[in-house]
Parts: C-alpha cells; sequence; structure tokens
C-alpha cells in the first residue's frame, strides 16, 4: 500500500488550469460523453452540456441535487440525484427524466454519489450513506434498472468510481477512510474483497480518473488538491490551490478535450469548469448501448 508523498510538488501547474465553462451552479459530477462533448450537474438538479468553445448548454432539470454524472451510448445522461434519492436518467432529445433506480426493496438509495458503466450495460453506482455512520454500499444496476446490492466492504463513505481499463475491477474513493480501493470483478459478475490502492490520509478524496497508461487522479473535497497515483503506486500532489480559486473544491475529475489529451475539473465550491494538459492522455469510458 502506497503513502502520500509529503515533498515539494511544482506549484507551476496549477497555472496551466485554464477556465472551460462558467456559469454552472456549483457542479459537482463532470463526465465526458460520447459525442465528445463535456457533460455536468448542478446542484439544483441542472444537467449542462458544454459545447466546443465552452458554450453552457442547459439540456433539463431533475428539480433535485446532482452529484456524479454518466452517459450510454445513446447520449443519455443518468445522474447521481441526492435531493431525490435515486438514480436518474435525462434523454437529451426531448428532456424527459424519469427514474433509473431507487436501489432495492430493502436498500433504499440514500446518497447516490456516482456512477460507471461496463461493457455490457451494468451501472456500479455507489451509496454513500450517513457521513460518519460507514453504511455506504454499492450498487449494480443492469440493463433496464433491475439493482442490487453489488457490494457493503467499502463502507466508510464510497464516493466516486471507476472501471479498470480491463473492466475486471471497480475503483472506489473511500472518502471518510481517505483511500481508493480495487474491488475485483468475478466471472458471474460478484464482488470480491476490496483491497487498497493508496493511502491519501490528510484529505478528502473524492473523484477519480485514469489515464491511458494506468495512473490514477484523484480530486479533493478538502483540500482543494488534485492526487497523481502512478501505475507503481507513487502518490504525488499533481495541484493544489492553498486559496481555492483556480481549484475550488475539485471534487471530480474527467479526461476530455482533442484526443482525451485535458484533465477538466468540477468546482463544487464555485461556477465553473476548468482544465489542463497534464502531460497524459485519458482512458476512455465505456458507452454501452441501453435499451
Amino acid at each position: 500500500m502506497a503513502t502520500p508523498a509529503r515533498g515539494p510538488y511544482d506549484a507551476r501547474m496549477l497555472e496551466r488550469f485554464e477556465t472551460l465553462a462558467d456559469g454552472l451552479d456549483h457542479p459537482e459530477g463532470i463526465t465526458i460523453g460520447p459525442d465528445g462533448r463535456v457533460y455536468a450537474g448542478g446542484e439544483a438538479g441542472q444537467i449542462y452540456r458544454i459545447g466546443p468553445g465552452g458554450e453552457v448548454e442547459p439540456l433539463g432539470d431533475t428539480g433535485g441535487f446532482l452529484y456524479g454524472v454518466t452517459l450510454d451510448g445513446n447520449g443519455r445522461v443518468y445522474g447521481c440525484d441526492m435531493g431525490r434519492q435515486e438514480i436518474v436518467r435525462l434523454d437529451p432529445s426531448t428532456g424527459d427524466v424519469d427514474s433509473y433506480s431507487r436501489g432495492t426493496f430493502t436498500n433504499h438509495l440514500r446518497v447516490p454519489n456516482f456512477a460507471a458503466f461496463d461493457d455490457v450495460g451494468n451501472l456500479y453506482a455507489t451509496d454513500s450513506g450517513e457521513w460518519g455512520a460507514d453504511d455506504g454500499l454499492v450498487f449494480r444496476i443492469a440493463p433496464g434498472g433491475e439493482t442490487s446490492v453489488w457490494t457493503d466492504t467499502p463502507r466508510r463513505f464510497p464516493n466516486g468510481c471507476c472501471l479498470s481499463a480491463e473492466g475486471d475491477a471497480l475503483l472506489v474513493v473511500e472518502s471518510r477512510a481517505r483511500r481508493v480501493v480495487r474491488i475485483p470483478i468475478a466471472g458471474d459478475g460478484s464482488a470480491r474483497g476490496a483491497e487498497t490502492l493508496a493511502d491519501l490520509t490528510g484529505s478528502q478524496p473524492d473523484g477519480i480518473a485514469l489515464d491511458a497508461e494506468g495512473a490514477m487522479y484523484v480530486g479533493c473535497y478538502r483540500p482543494d488538491r488534485i492526487w497523481r497515483i502512478d501505475p507503481l503506486g507513487k502518490i504525488e500532489v499533481l495541484a493544489e490551490d492553498p486559496d481555492g480559486v483556480v481549484l475550488n473544491q475539485p471534487a471530480n475529475v474527467i479526461f476530455a478535450g482533442e484526443g482525451l489529451g485535458r484533465l477538466a475539473v468540477s468546482s463544487l465550491g464555485g461556477w465553473s469548469l476548468v482544465w489542463a494538459d497534464v502531460g497524459a492522455v485519458g482512458l476512455p469510458l465505456r458507452y454501452p448501448e441501453i435499451a
């Protein structure tokens, strides 16, 4: 298990970040769609699509409070709606919003936080639970919405998640445990035991993205920091903003732009999205076709 680097980092990295879009309502979730455009959510349930020149296009409003967002191969947006306590689905062609999952009969979604698709359309969704109660879960939502509890192993506020490059594991940020864990996906689809990939003590990690070389990038709710963990487990501060101006609660991160060559960052504490060339190319996301 790796431990965080405590030495100096390149403070000039912060200067690379530029505004991608402005005028969003405290966006926490951010993703890239199959059309190559960036999507984000707002704290009053807004779903935004960002044009190539940074134009902000409102697509709809769930009436709740959106955390993570992701898209399927048909371009529909799936939002983790904490206000409605469910996974919602928006069709950008019509603006219609429906409920995709509310959890199970015995385990209703409470704090749906982030979700990621696998290749065949299963949606893995974290339910963070109550802060301090260590009662989090990860749900697995089959294509069409049938939902089951996949694992309760990362209980200490499971948050951001993504599939491994091979699709054989789910990587989950466990915010209260200050770590990233890897949960193998067995051949029958069940969850195996979690293993710690990175100890991020000294921060409250939130979202995660992978580059094409296998490095992890983790945005933090506190402090205003982005971690980079290389494929060998070395942990370093990629960027940090002691003033919280450029990076303002950079909760979630995603690779976007031409060739996925820029790291885009949400700003839960502000009104903008920022991005920068960090010398890496992102791992493409999965966009399964969902009926």
